[in-house]
Protein backbone atom coordinates (compact mmCIF):
# COMPACT_ATOMS: atom_id res chain seq x y z
CA UNK A 1 0.00 0.00 0.00
CA UNK A 2 1.10 3.61 -0.72
CA UNK A 3 2.21 5.63 2.51
CA UNK A 4 -0.65 7.97 3.30
CA UNK A 5 1.88 10.61 3.11
CA UNK A 6 2.11 10.07 -0.27
CA UNK A 7 -0.88 10.28 -1.43
CA UNK A 8 -1.82 13.66 -3.75
CA UNK A 9 -4.42 15.94 -1.84
CA UNK A 10 -7.43 14.47 -4.06
CA UNK A 11 -6.11 10.86 -3.73
CA UNK A 12 -6.37 11.27 0.14
CA UNK A 13 -9.86 12.96 -0.26
CA UNK A 14 -11.01 10.18 -2.01
CA UNK A 15 -9.53 7.37 0.45
CA UNK A 16 -11.04 9.17 3.36
CA UNK A 17 -14.48 9.02 1.47
CA UNK A 18 -14.57 5.49 1.04
CA UNK A 19 -13.06 4.76 4.86
CA UNK A 20 -9.94 2.93 3.18
CA UNK A 21 -8.32 4.82 6.07
CA UNK A 22 -8.72 7.29 8.84
CA UNK A 23 -7.90 10.93 9.26
CA UNK A 24 -6.73 10.04 12.29
CA UNK A 25 -4.33 7.76 10.61
CA UNK A 26 -3.75 10.03 7.32
CA UNK A 27 -2.45 12.87 10.17
CA UNK A 28 -0.53 10.55 12.09
CA UNK A 29 1.33 9.33 8.73
CA UNK A 30 2.23 13.15 8.09
CA UNK A 31 3.33 13.49 12.01
CA UNK A 32 5.62 10.92 11.36
CA UNK A 33 6.98 12.05 8.33
CA UNK A 34 7.67 15.90 9.42
CA UNK A 35 9.23 14.08 12.68
CA UNK A 36 12.05 12.98 10.41
CA UNK A 37 12.45 15.42 7.96
CA UNK A 38 13.59 18.65 10.57
CA UNK A 39 16.78 18.28 9.23
CA UNK A 40 14.43 20.86 6.09
CA UNK A 41 13.74 23.17 8.50
CA UNK A 42 10.62 23.48 6.74
CA UNK A 43 7.86 23.72 9.90
CA UNK A 44 8.84 26.51 12.23
CA UNK A 45 6.46 25.06 14.19
CA UNK A 46 4.88 21.71 14.79
CA UNK A 47 1.02 21.45 16.06
CA UNK A 48 0.75 17.76 16.34
CA UNK A 49 -1.65 17.82 19.32
CA UNK A 50 -3.72 20.20 17.97
CA UNK A 51 -3.19 17.79 14.58
CA UNK A 52 -4.70 14.70 15.86
CA UNK A 53 -7.61 16.63 17.77
CA UNK A 54 -8.90 18.46 14.60
CA UNK A 55 -8.31 14.64 12.62
CA UNK A 56 -10.79 13.31 15.61
CA UNK A 57 -13.37 15.57 14.90
CA UNK A 58 -13.01 15.39 10.78
CA UNK A 59 -13.30 11.23 11.89
CA UNK A 60 -16.59 11.89 13.59
CA UNK A 61 -17.69 14.19 10.55
CA UNK A 62 -16.95 11.24 8.34
CA UNK A 63 -18.98 9.03 10.48
CA UNK A 64 -21.84 10.84 10.53
CA UNK A 65 -21.78 11.56 6.94
CA UNK A 66 -21.54 15.15 7.55
CA UNK A 67 -17.94 15.55 5.63
CA UNK A 68 -17.20 18.94 4.50
CA UNK A 69 -14.86 19.69 1.32
CA UNK A 70 -11.82 19.68 3.26
CA UNK A 71 -12.32 17.01 5.59
CA UNK A 72 -9.16 15.56 7.94
CA UNK A 73 -6.52 16.54 5.05
CA UNK A 74 -3.54 17.58 6.72
CA UNK A 75 -2.20 20.86 5.55
CA UNK A 76 0.76 23.08 6.44
CA UNK A 77 0.42 26.68 7.27
CA UNK A 78 3.14 29.68 5.79
CA UNK A 79 4.31 31.33 9.66
CA UNK A 80 2.64 34.50 7.59
CA UNK A 81 -0.94 33.78 7.96
CA UNK A 82 -2.47 34.93 11.54
CA UNK A 83 -3.38 31.66 13.55
CA UNK A 84 -5.56 31.63 16.88
CA UNK A 85 -3.60 30.88 19.83
CA UNK A 86 -0.59 29.96 17.58
CA UNK A 87 2.75 31.88 17.54
CA UNK A 88 2.91 33.17 14.50
CA UNK A 89 6.17 35.14 13.71
CA UNK A 90 6.56 35.99 9.70
CA UNK A 91 10.25 34.60 10.24
CA UNK A 92 11.27 37.46 12.00
CA UNK A 93 12.78 37.94 15.79
CA UNK A 94 10.66 41.12 16.13
CA UNK A 95 7.29 38.46 16.47
CA UNK A 96 9.04 35.98 18.56
CA UNK A 97 6.48 34.47 20.31
CA UNK A 98 3.63 36.89 19.57
CA UNK A 99 0.28 34.77 20.10
CA UNK A 100 -2.64 35.96 17.94
CA UNK A 101 -6.09 36.43 19.14
CA UNK A 102 -7.69 35.95 16.12
CA UNK A 103 -7.33 33.89 12.94
CA UNK A 104 -6.59 35.06 9.24
CA UNK A 105 -9.48 35.23 7.00
CA UNK A 106 -7.55 32.25 4.38
CA UNK A 107 -7.06 30.23 7.21
CA UNK A 108 -10.47 29.97 8.94
CA UNK A 109 -11.66 28.83 5.66
CA UNK A 110 -9.75 26.24 5.64
CA UNK A 111 -10.77 25.16 9.09
CA UNK A 112 -14.22 25.98 8.06
CA UNK A 113 -14.05 23.24 5.72
CA UNK A 114 -12.63 20.39 7.50
CA UNK A 115 -8.85 20.52 7.29
CA UNK A 116 -6.05 19.69 9.89
CA UNK A 117 -3.30 22.15 10.61
CA UNK A 118 -0.16 20.30 11.14
CA UNK A 119 2.05 22.80 11.89
CA UNK A 120 3.60 26.84 10.53
CA UNK A 121 5.69 26.61 7.72
CA UNK A 122 9.29 28.80 7.20
CA UNK A 123 9.85 31.39 5.04
CA UNK A 124 11.84 34.38 4.44
CA UNK A 125 11.61 37.04 7.01
CA UNK A 126 8.41 38.97 6.53
CA UNK A 127 8.03 37.36 3.15
CA UNK A 128 11.04 39.21 1.38
CA UNK A 129 13.49 36.76 -0.49
CA UNK A 130 13.77 34.45 -3.22
CA UNK A 131 15.63 31.66 -1.32
CA UNK A 132 14.19 31.24 2.28
CA UNK A 133 18.15 32.33 3.38
CA UNK A 134 16.89 35.67 5.51
CA UNK A 135 14.55 33.91 7.65
CA UNK A 136 15.38 34.45 11.09
CA UNK A 137 14.72 30.67 11.89
CA UNK A 138 17.45 29.36 9.47
CA UNK A 139 17.61 28.52 5.75
CA UNK A 140 14.72 25.83 4.28
CA UNK A 141 16.68 23.18 2.16
CA UNK A 142 15.06 21.37 -0.94
CA UNK A 143 14.35 17.87 -0.57
CA UNK A 144 15.92 18.33 -4.07
CA UNK A 145 19.51 17.71 -4.92
CA UNK A 146 21.66 18.03 -8.16
CA UNK A 147 22.92 14.83 -9.57
CA UNK A 148 25.67 12.99 -7.93
CA UNK A 149 25.61 16.14 -5.18
CA UNK A 150 25.20 16.50 -2.04
CA UNK A 151 25.49 19.79 -2.04
CA UNK A 152 22.29 21.53 -0.17
CA UNK A 153 19.99 23.92 -2.83
CA UNK A 154 17.77 26.54 -1.72
CA UNK A 155 13.90 25.30 -2.34
CA UNK A 156 12.89 29.20 -3.47
CA UNK A 157 11.22 31.76 -1.65
CA UNK A 158 9.72 33.56 -0.23
CA UNK A 159 7.07 30.35 0.44
CA UNK A 160 10.30 28.38 0.84
CA UNK A 161 8.65 26.31 3.78
CA UNK A 162 5.73 25.48 1.99
CA UNK A 163 6.89 24.36 -1.42
CA UNK A 164 9.80 22.00 0.38
CA UNK A 165 7.03 20.43 3.04
CA UNK A 166 4.68 19.85 0.05
CA UNK A 167 7.73 18.57 -2.29
CA UNK A 168 8.97 16.51 1.18
CA UNK A 169 5.44 14.59 1.46
CA UNK A 170 5.28 16.48 4.87
CA UNK A 171 1.94 17.70 4.18
CA UNK A 172 -0.82 17.13 1.58
CA UNK A 173 -1.10 20.83 0.52
CA UNK A 174 0.13 24.48 2.06
CA UNK A 175 -0.53 27.82 1.95
CA UNK A 176 1.41 30.56 0.66
CA UNK A 177 1.69 33.84 0.03
CA UNK A 178 2.87 35.80 -3.60
CA UNK A 179 4.25 39.39 -3.67
CA UNK A 180 6.39 39.17 -6.60
CA UNK A 181 6.85 35.61 -7.17
CA UNK A 182 7.01 33.94 -4.13
CA UNK A 183 4.37 31.24 -4.90
CA UNK A 184 4.94 30.30 -8.58
CA UNK A 185 8.87 30.27 -8.12
CA UNK A 186 9.41 27.96 -5.09
CA UNK A 187 6.83 25.80 -6.70
CA UNK A 188 8.96 25.98 -9.97
CA UNK A 189 11.84 24.96 -8.12
CA UNK A 190 10.79 22.08 -6.21
CA UNK A 191 8.63 20.28 -9.04
CA UNK A 192 5.34 21.35 -7.18
CA UNK A 193 2.18 23.53 -8.66
CA UNK A 194 1.72 26.79 -7.05
CA UNK A 195 -1.01 29.63 -8.37
CA UNK A 196 -0.99 32.55 -7.30
CA UNK A 197 -5.01 34.05 -7.81
CA UNK A 198 -5.80 37.25 -8.99
CA UNK A 199 -5.63 40.27 -6.44
CA UNK A 200 -8.84 39.82 -4.44
CA UNK A 201 -9.95 36.72 -4.63
CA UNK A 202 -7.91 35.57 -1.53
CA UNK A 203 -8.82 37.93 1.79
CA UNK A 204 -5.58 39.58 2.95
CA UNK A 205 -7.21 39.77 6.32
CA UNK A 206 -5.17 38.17 9.29
CA UNK A 207 -1.89 37.65 7.19
CA UNK A 208 0.98 39.72 7.89
CA UNK A 209 1.75 42.79 5.24
CA UNK A 210 4.69 42.73 2.94
CA UNK A 211 3.43 45.26 0.15
CA UNK A 212 -0.69 45.73 0.37
CA UNK A 213 -1.29 46.14 -3.03
CA UNK A 214 0.64 43.21 -4.52
CA UNK A 215 0.11 40.58 -1.52
CA UNK A 216 -2.17 37.65 -2.50
CA UNK A 217 -2.51 34.66 -0.96
CA UNK A 218 -2.90 31.08 -2.75
CA UNK A 219 -2.10 27.51 -2.17
CA UNK A 220 1.14 25.24 -2.83
CA UNK A 221 0.71 21.39 -3.93
CA UNK A 222 1.60 18.71 -5.82
CA UNK A 223 -0.63 18.80 -8.79
CA UNK A 224 -3.13 21.51 -10.46
CA UNK A 225 -6.00 19.27 -9.26
CA UNK A 226 -4.57 19.54 -5.29
CA UNK A 227 -4.13 23.40 -6.14
CA UNK A 228 -7.88 23.91 -7.22
CA UNK A 229 -9.45 21.84 -3.99
CA UNK A 230 -7.28 24.05 -2.20
CA UNK A 231 -7.95 27.29 -3.87
CA UNK A 232 -11.88 26.68 -3.39
CA UNK A 233 -11.53 26.82 0.11
CA UNK A 234 -9.19 29.68 0.52
CA UNK A 235 -10.77 32.09 -1.90
CA UNK A 236 -13.87 33.96 -1.22
CA UNK A 237 -15.49 37.44 -0.13
CA UNK A 238 -14.53 39.20 3.17
CA UNK A 239 -15.93 42.23 4.06
CA UNK A 240 -13.13 42.89 6.90
CA UNK A 241 -10.66 43.42 3.31
CA UNK A 242 -11.73 46.56 1.07
CA UNK A 243 -9.60 45.05 -1.67
CA UNK A 244 -11.32 41.22 -1.54
CA UNK A 245 -13.40 40.82 -4.36
CA UNK A 246 -17.11 40.01 -3.73
CA UNK A 247 -17.45 37.73 -6.31
CA UNK A 248 -18.53 33.91 -5.84
CA UNK A 249 -16.23 31.31 -5.99
CA UNK A 250 -16.15 29.18 -8.87
CA UNK A 251 -16.09 25.52 -8.99
CA UNK A 252 -12.17 25.54 -9.89
CA UNK A 253 -11.87 21.54 -9.75
CA UNK A 254 -14.84 21.56 -12.73
CA UNK A 255 -12.28 23.48 -14.70
CA UNK A 256 -9.72 21.03 -14.98
CA UNK A 257 -11.57 19.27 -17.88
CA UNK A 258 -12.45 21.71 -19.67
CA UNK A 259 -9.42 20.95 -22.35
CA UNK A 260 -7.70 24.11 -24.27
CA UNK A 261 -9.29 23.31 -27.16
CA UNK A 262 -9.96 26.94 -29.43
CA UNK A 263 -8.14 28.88 -26.34
CA UNK A 264 -5.07 31.03 -27.89
CA UNK A 265 -2.31 31.07 -25.76
CA UNK A 266 0.11 34.04 -26.22
CA UNK A 267 4.18 33.82 -25.81
CA UNK A 268 5.60 37.32 -25.09
CA UNK A 269 8.47 38.03 -26.86
CA UNK A 270 9.82 40.51 -24.19
CA UNK A 271 10.40 37.35 -21.77
CA UNK A 272 13.38 35.89 -24.52
CA UNK A 273 15.57 37.40 -21.91
CA UNK A 274 19.75 37.74 -22.73
CA UNK A 275 21.36 35.52 -21.53
CA UNK A 276 18.59 33.14 -21.02
CA UNK A 277 19.94 29.06 -20.67
CA UNK A 278 19.07 27.07 -23.65
CA UNK A 279 17.60 24.52 -21.20
CA UNK A 280 14.93 27.11 -20.54
CA UNK A 281 14.01 28.29 -24.33
CA UNK A 282 13.42 24.23 -25.03
CA UNK A 283 11.13 23.89 -22.03
CA UNK A 284 9.57 27.26 -23.46
CA UNK A 285 9.09 25.74 -26.83
CA UNK A 286 8.08 22.80 -25.30
CA UNK A 287 5.02 24.18 -23.46
CA UNK A 288 3.67 25.84 -26.10
CA UNK A 289 4.40 22.25 -28.47
CA UNK A 290 1.95 20.71 -25.13
CA UNK A 291 -0.62 23.24 -26.00
CA UNK A 292 -1.13 23.67 -29.38
CA UNK A 293 -1.29 19.40 -29.41
CA UNK A 294 -4.24 20.09 -27.11
CA UNK A 295 -6.16 21.93 -29.52
CA UNK A 296 -4.73 25.58 -28.17
CA UNK A 297 -3.62 28.09 -31.13
CA UNK A 298 -0.21 29.60 -29.98
CA UNK A 299 0.06 33.76 -31.47
CA UNK A 300 3.18 35.89 -30.53
CA UNK A 301 2.53 39.04 -28.47
CA UNK A 302 4.23 41.92 -27.02
CA UNK A 303 3.93 43.21 -23.89
CA UNK A 304 6.11 46.38 -24.11
CA UNK A 305 6.54 47.36 -20.31
CA UNK A 306 8.05 44.03 -19.64
CA UNK A 307 11.56 45.41 -19.03
CA UNK A 308 10.46 48.08 -16.71
CA UNK A 309 8.61 45.68 -14.36
CA UNK A 310 11.61 44.77 -12.20
CA UNK A 311 12.82 48.09 -11.41
CA UNK A 312 9.45 49.76 -10.99
CA UNK A 313 8.54 46.91 -8.65
CA UNK A 314 11.93 47.18 -5.98
CA UNK A 315 10.40 50.63 -5.95
CA UNK A 316 6.82 49.98 -5.15
CA UNK A 317 7.27 46.74 -2.87
CA UNK A 318 10.33 48.35 -0.60
CA UNK A 319 7.86 51.81 -0.34
CA UNK A 320 5.28 49.78 0.76
CA UNK A 321 7.01 47.46 2.97
CA UNK A 322 8.50 50.89 4.85
CA UNK A 323 4.99 51.76 5.62
CA UNK A 324 3.53 48.62 6.99
CA UNK A 325 6.58 47.64 8.78
CA UNK A 326 6.04 50.58 10.76
CA UNK A 327 4.30 48.90 13.29
CA UNK A 328 6.54 46.97 14.78
CA UNK A 329 7.77 48.90 17.31
CA UNK A 330 8.16 47.20 20.44
CA UNK A 331 5.45 49.22 21.91
CA UNK A 332 2.11 46.53 21.29
CA UNK A 333 3.16 43.04 20.51
CA UNK A 334 6.75 41.07 19.62
CA UNK A 335 10.01 42.05 20.78
CA UNK A 336 11.21 45.15 22.81
CA UNK A 337 14.26 46.28 23.49
CA UNK A 338 14.60 48.75 26.12
CA UNK A 339 16.48 52.24 25.40
CA UNK A 340 16.96 55.32 27.47
CA UNK A 341 13.40 56.69 26.09
CA UNK A 342 10.51 55.88 23.83
CA UNK A 343 12.55 56.60 20.33
CA UNK A 344 15.83 54.52 21.78
CA UNK A 345 13.49 52.18 22.36
CA UNK A 346 12.43 51.74 18.29
CA UNK A 347 15.20 51.66 17.59
CA UNK A 348 16.91 49.73 19.46
CA UNK A 349 13.74 47.35 19.27
CA UNK A 350 14.01 47.41 14.89
CA UNK A 351 17.90 47.26 15.10
CA UNK A 352 17.43 43.66 16.91
CA UNK A 353 14.10 42.73 15.52
CA UNK A 354 14.30 43.06 11.65
CA UNK A 355 17.10 41.13 9.77
CA UNK A 356 20.27 42.88 7.04
CA UNK A 357 17.35 42.19 3.85
CA UNK A 358 13.95 43.52 5.71
CA UNK A 359 16.12 46.87 6.81
CA UNK A 360 17.95 46.48 3.61
CA UNK A 361 14.07 47.37 1.94
CA UNK A 362 12.89 49.45 4.39
CA UNK A 363 15.46 51.77 3.60
CA UNK A 364 14.98 51.77 0.27
CA UNK A 365 11.40 52.16 0.66
CA UNK A 366 11.69 55.02 3.06
CA UNK A 367 14.06 56.62 0.99
CA UNK A 368 11.84 56.33 -2.59
CA UNK A 369 9.07 57.81 -0.19
CA UNK A 370 11.21 60.42 1.19
CA UNK A 371 10.67 64.70 -0.04
CA UNK A 372 12.58 64.90 -2.69
CA UNK A 373 11.87 61.69 -4.54
CA UNK A 374 8.56 61.09 -3.88
CA UNK A 375 8.33 62.11 -7.54
CA UNK A 376 11.43 60.92 -8.90
CA UNK A 377 11.06 57.29 -8.09
CA UNK A 378 7.43 56.14 -6.58
CA UNK A 379 4.97 58.26 -8.55
CA UNK A 380 7.20 57.25 -11.56
CA UNK A 381 6.86 53.30 -10.49
CA UNK A 382 3.56 53.20 -9.93
CA UNK A 383 3.06 55.40 -13.62
CA UNK A 384 4.73 52.10 -15.50
CA UNK A 385 2.77 49.75 -13.34
CA UNK A 386 -0.50 51.28 -14.95
CA UNK A 387 1.46 50.50 -18.38
CA UNK A 388 2.33 47.41 -17.72
CA UNK A 389 -1.44 46.48 -16.55
CA UNK A 390 -2.60 48.07 -19.90
CA UNK A 391 -0.20 46.05 -22.21
CA UNK A 392 -1.44 42.51 -20.28
CA UNK A 393 -5.41 44.67 -21.12
CA UNK A 394 -4.40 45.40 -24.73
CA UNK A 395 -2.72 41.43 -25.12
CA UNK A 396 -6.20 40.38 -23.84
CA UNK A 397 -8.90 42.16 -25.73
CA UNK A 398 -6.88 40.97 -29.29
CA UNK A 399 -8.64 37.56 -28.33
CA UNK A 400 -5.61 36.07 -25.95
CA UNK A 401 -6.60 33.50 -23.46
CA UNK A 402 -4.14 32.93 -21.34
CA UNK A 403 -0.15 33.93 -21.49
CA UNK A 404 2.79 30.94 -21.66
CA UNK A 405 6.07 31.84 -20.03
CA UNK A 406 9.09 30.29 -18.23
CA UNK A 407 8.52 30.39 -14.15
CA UNK A 408 12.34 31.45 -13.35
CA UNK A 409 15.46 32.34 -15.57
CA UNK A 410 17.08 28.41 -14.12
CA UNK A 411 16.79 25.54 -11.91
CA UNK A 412 16.93 26.12 -8.37
CA UNK A 413 20.83 27.05 -6.91
CA UNK A 414 22.75 26.35 -3.75
CA UNK A 415 22.49 27.67 -0.32
CA UNK A 416 24.71 30.48 0.11
CA UNK A 417 25.69 30.74 -3.97
CA UNK A 418 24.07 34.19 -4.18
CA UNK A 419 22.70 35.50 -0.76
CA UNK A 420 26.31 36.20 0.10
CA UNK A 421 26.60 38.45 -3.36
CA UNK A 422 24.92 41.57 -4.73
CA UNK A 423 21.26 41.38 -3.90
CA UNK A 424 20.39 42.68 -7.09
CA UNK A 425 21.51 39.21 -8.61
CA UNK A 426 18.85 37.78 -6.06
CA UNK A 427 16.06 39.69 -7.57
CA UNK A 428 16.78 39.14 -10.89
CA UNK A 429 15.04 35.69 -9.99
CA UNK A 430 11.93 37.30 -10.16
CA UNK A 431 11.76 38.85 -13.80
CA UNK A 432 9.38 36.53 -15.06
CA UNK A 433 7.05 36.77 -12.09
CA UNK A 434 6.60 40.36 -11.16
CA UNK A 435 4.76 41.60 -14.23
CA UNK A 436 1.42 39.22 -12.69
CA UNK A 437 1.39 41.04 -9.89
CA UNK A 438 2.50 44.23 -10.86
CA UNK A 439 -0.75 44.16 -13.21
CA UNK A 440 -3.02 42.23 -10.53
CA UNK A 441 -3.29 39.09 -13.11
CA UNK A 442 -3.69 35.47 -11.79
CA UNK A 443 0.03 33.11 -12.59
CA UNK A 444 0.21 29.59 -11.81
CA UNK A 445 3.49 27.13 -12.42
CA UNK A 446 3.59 23.97 -13.69
CA UNK A 447 6.27 21.57 -12.97
CA UNK A 448 7.32 20.60 -17.18
CA UNK A 449 10.53 19.15 -17.01
CA UNK A 450 14.17 18.49 -15.36
CA UNK A 451 17.41 20.43 -15.96
CA UNK A 452 20.58 18.80 -17.08
CA UNK A 453 21.12 18.35 -13.24
CA UNK A 454 18.03 16.29 -12.57
CA UNK A 455 16.33 19.62 -10.99
CA UNK A 456 12.84 20.51 -11.60
CA UNK A 457 12.23 23.63 -14.08
CA UNK A 458 8.57 25.45 -14.27
CA UNK A 459 6.23 27.06 -16.61
CA UNK A 460 4.40 29.76 -16.18
CA UNK A 461 0.45 30.25 -17.15
CA UNK A 462 -1.01 34.02 -16.91
CA UNK A 463 -4.42 34.65 -17.31
CA UNK A 464 -7.02 36.98 -17.14
CA UNK A 465 -8.46 38.75 -14.13
CA UNK A 466 -10.82 36.50 -12.13
CA UNK A 467 -10.40 33.50 -14.74
CA UNK A 468 -8.12 31.32 -12.94
CA UNK A 469 -10.47 28.30 -14.54
CA UNK A 470 -8.93 28.92 -17.46
CA UNK A 471 -5.29 28.88 -16.27
CA UNK A 472 -6.24 25.66 -14.15
CA UNK A 473 -7.22 23.91 -17.61
CA UNK A 474 -4.26 25.32 -19.78
CA UNK A 475 -2.34 23.89 -16.50
CA UNK A 476 -3.62 20.44 -16.54
CA UNK A 477 -3.32 20.20 -20.55
CA UNK A 478 0.48 20.82 -19.62
CA UNK A 479 0.80 18.31 -16.36
CA UNK A 480 -0.77 15.54 -18.68
CA UNK A 481 1.66 16.05 -21.18
CA UNK A 482 4.49 16.41 -19.19
CA UNK A 483 3.43 13.57 -16.86
CA UNK A 484 3.16 14.16 -12.59
CA UNK A 485 6.17 15.23 -11.64
CA UNK A 486 8.26 12.07 -9.29
CA UNK A 487 9.83 13.84 -6.20
CA UNK A 488 13.10 13.35 -4.70
CA UNK A 489 13.61 10.49 -2.61
CA UNK A 490 13.60 10.84 1.37
CA UNK A 491 17.56 11.03 1.62
CA UNK A 492 16.72 13.11 5.06
CA UNK A 493 14.98 9.99 7.06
Amino acid sequence: MTQLNELTLAEARDGLKAKDFSARELTEAHIAALEKARVLNAYLLETPDRALKMAEVSDAKIAAGEARPLEGLPLGIKDLFCTHGVVTTAGSKILEGFEPHYESAVTHNLWRDGAVMLGKLNLDEFAMGSSNETSAYGTVVSPWRRAGSEAPLVPGGSSGGSAAAVAARLCLGATATDTGGSIRQPAAFTGTVGIKPTYGRCSRWGTVAFASSLDQAGPIARTVRDCAILLGSMAGPDARDTTCADLPVPDFEAALGRGVKGLTIGIPKEYRVEGMPAEIQRLWDQGAAWLREAGAEIREISLPHTRYALPAYYIVAPAEASSNLARYDGVRYGLRVPGRDIVGMYENTRAAGFGREVKRRIMIGTYVLSAGYYDAYYVRAQKIRTLIKRDFEAAYAAGVDAILTPATPSAAFGVGEKASADPVEMYLNDVFTVTVNMAGLPGIAVPAGLDAQGLPLGLQLIGRPFDEETLFAAAQAIEDAAGRMSLPKAWWA
